[in-house]
């Protein structure tokens, strides 16, 4: 099992999503910006790495969203979702192939990957919820 982390990041009602680049596994598709845990990290620091290391930003980590585990057929992992803000730096693609700011009604315009099905559900559920 592989831990992942990542970054749920809010401006108003629209939130980050990152293309993964084309020649990576499920490349092209859209994700939440993070990555592996590293022996010794904790997720937080982790999420602050990959950040860093893939957008050059600095996060400030809140509270978890929820965690998902998920099995590719070349990977398990257990996917652990953080609320966080930009604390500082202007956003850089290192890493990925395209990033978009979207609301939650936009969802279905994007191609995720599978692990983060269960997120995007949550995501539009609690969009409901909000709006009784």
């Amino acid at each position: 099992m592989t831990h992942v982390v990542a970054a749920l990041i809010f401006q108003g009602d629209r939130f980050m999503i990152c293309q993964r680049p084309p020649h990576k596994k499920r490349g092209l598709l859209w994700e939440f910006v993070g990555g592996k845990v590293e022996p010794g990290e904790t997720k937080e620091e982790a999420l602050i790495r990959e950040c860093r290391e893939e957008l050059d930003i600095t996060l400030e980590v809140g509270p978890l969203f929820m965690a998902v585990d998920h099995e590719y057929p070349d990977l398990h992992v257990c996917l652990s979702v953080f609320f966080a803000r930009i604390a500082e730096g202007d956003l850089v693609l290192k890493e990925h192939n395209d990033l978009k700011w979207i609301t939650v009604s936009e969802i279905p315009n994007y191609d995720f990957c599978p692990a983060d099905g269960p997120i995007l559900e949550a995501l539009q559920e609690r969009e409901k919820g909000c709006k009784l």
